[in-house]
């Protein structure tokens, strides 16, 4: 915690120190007030001397000033560095978050990263700004506390050390006890929010099946967990304020009985000893802050463990250290002797893939589900590197080969279409900044999605709600197809993108693909042999090898199980024909 304190506050060394000047200044001149408060009681109002009463006064109304504006400027000071704090940390979080490879997105999981990012940076941006605002200055109260508690009477001194002690001990207890719920809670926060996101995400699915009394269960089991822990964690936090106030008050009241003696005796003036008491309470008031510190410490230590988790994590797929920038643009494809496998797995889900796609070829994978289809179309565009072999475009292995050039000659259509936020406009043109409407209603119309855009109230400004939940998943997969046409890629990657169109509109939609598609390697992954009959080469995965390639023509004849694929899809006689 405190390397990430020092690396992402080291910007703002200045807005730190000038924290540390002002809570000095403030807290030297709220040392100097009982002293002030004595001198006016022992020399002015026991004495009758009015003029020293004024003149005294006077000085603590500006020192009462100096501490204001100190506390003020401290605060602000304080406010800033801690949210710029906050914002740079959580930047680099995303940043590191946007350079992982799927590998690492799954290991976290989204709702982890997202608390990570939003619950567990605000525990180290309260830590700082509380550090700023009270904690620079209580150790400044304490010593100077002491000191001046010393100077007015060192007879009362072991009354600090009791207190100072008891109050250690206390505290001490109780923080040892909320470490581990601190780091327990955490934990449970990320829980909570799968649960929510992944019931937001498939309310369909739940209503459609009757889930919802089970699924509500699910939850409250999550949320009153979460809440356990946390009132837990809350009793022994308002434990401490209470223990505080009683040490704090059991302390003014042993003051008082002590030093009256003590007065009696002469060896104390009544100035004095509410001085004393003054400084007491100050030292004790900066003890409880220390308490506060202590408090939410815990709480970041956790979580600055679980931000490092993410800023040392290294992705997978790495950017080359000499990336090759410009390569021969044939939109070649190769696979040479391709395996990729997860870490820990025992089986590979990729094995001895040898295959080319070359310009103005259309080559089709075809599989079992679980086969290792959609696995290997990420690692043309390296959302995975593979685990063996060589993987290049146009003769570079895309480890070579610089991420932006790389990304910027493929279009990929994933087998899950997102849509963002936003307009039919904008999604369309995020691969094509400034493409323009007419280019937009060219992709929309290839993908058979003018139709139904025009219907809509304002076209191609039509809002478009997070995921495109605010239309069908047929229209979500045209619209992301036309996303992948506006940028005119030389590789098209199109995985399973058709799953959800009728038969009429896959046909018609393969029919404006050819012309639009005739100079580019295209790689289709289906499931429905219609769409891919007519392609030029057939990959049949199965168990992440390939065991034939061909035409359909050619697979009906050497391939069983593309037979059986197509068997379980058409009559014999349209098999036959």
């Amino acid at each position: 915690m405190i390397r990430l304190l020092i690396k992402y506050l080291k910007p703002y060394t200045w807005l730190v120190v000038g924290v540390i000047a002002l809570q000095l200044v403030q807290s030297i001149a709220s040392l100097f007030l009982p002293t002030l408060n004595a001198q006016i009681i022992d020399d002015g109002v026991a004495t009758g001397n009015t003029a020293l009463i004024w003149q005294l006064g006077l000085v603590m109304l500006g020192v009462s000033i100096i501490q204001i504006a100190g506390q003020i400027g401290a605060t602000w000071f304080g406010a800033r560095s801690s949210m710029a704090f906050g914002r740079d940390l959580r930047a680099s979080i995303f940043d590191s978050t946007l350079s992982f490879s799927s590998r690492e997105v799954s290991k976290f999981g989204a709702p982890s990263l997202i608390t990570r990012n939003t619950n567990d940076v605000q525990q180290l941006q309260q830590l700082v700004l509380m550090t700023a605002l009270m904690i620079v200055s209580a150790p400044l109260t304490m010593v100077g506390g002491i000191f001046m508690a010393l100077r007015e009477d060192v007879g009362l001194s072991w009354l600090i050390v009791v207190a100072v002690v008891l109050l250690g001990v206390i505290i001490g207890t109780l923080v040892i006890q909320m470490t581990p719920l601190f780091k327990a809670m955490q934990a449970k926060i990320d829980t909570l929010n799968r649960v929510l996101r992944e019931q937001i995400s498939g309310l369909r699915v739940i209503r459609a099946f009757v889930r919802e009394p089970t699924e509500a269960a699910r939850f409250d089991a999550a949320n009153y967990d979460l809440t356990d822990t946390a009132t837990r964690v809350g009793r022994r936090m308002m434990t401490m304020f209470p223990a505080v106030m009683f040490v704090m008050n059991l302390s003014s009241v042993a003051v008082m009985w002590f030093g009256s003696y003590r007065v009696a005796d002469g060896a104390l003036q009544v100035g004095q000893l509410t001085a004393y008491l003054q400084y007491l309470t100050q030292i004790l008031f900066s003890v409880m802050m220390a308490t506060i510190m202590l408090m939410i410490a815990p709480r970041a230590a956790v979580s600055a463990g679980r931000i490092n988790e993410v800023l040392n994590t290294d992705s997978t797929v790495v950017p080359p250290a000499n990336p090759v920038t410009t390569v021969a643009r044939h939109s070649e494809v190769r696979f040479a002797d391709v395996a990729f496998s997860y870490p820990g797995a025992e089986q590979p889900v990729l094995s001895d893939l040898n295959f080319s796609v070359r310009p103005g070829q259309t080559t089709a994978i075809i599989g079992s589900t679980g086969a290792g289809k959609t696995t290997l179309v990420n690692l043309v565009p390296r959302l995975f590197d593979a685990t063996a072999g060589t993987v290049s475009v146009d003769g570079v292995d895309v480890r070579s080969l610089d991420p932006d050039l790389l990304w910027g000659r493929v279009g990929l259509v994933p087998q899950r279409p997102y849509l963002f936020s936003g307009t039919v406009a904008s999604n369309l043109r995020l691969g094509k900044p400034d493409a323009t409407d007419a280019e937009l209603w060219r992709a929309l119309e290839i993908a058979q999605a003018r139709d139904f855009v025009e219907r809509m109230p304002d076209g191609l400004n039509s809002p478009v709600s997070q995921g495109g939940t605010n239309v069908s998943g047929g229209q979500r997969q045209r619209i992301s197809i036309a996303r992948a046409l506006v940028r005119k890629p030389e590789i098209y990657i199109f995985d399973d993108s058709f799953s959800a169109l009728d038969v009429a509109t896959d046909a018609a939609l393969r029919a404006a693909l050819v012309p639009e598609v005739a100079d580019a390697a295209v790689i289709i992954v289906a499931q429905r042999v219609s769409t891919i009959r007519g392609a030029d080469q057939i990959l049949v995965l199965d168990d992440g090898r390939i065991i034939d390639v061909g035409t359909h023509e050619e697979l009906l004849v050497s391939c069983p199980t593309y037979l059986e694929i197509v068997e379980s899809q058409f009559k014999s006689e349209e098999v036959a024909a």
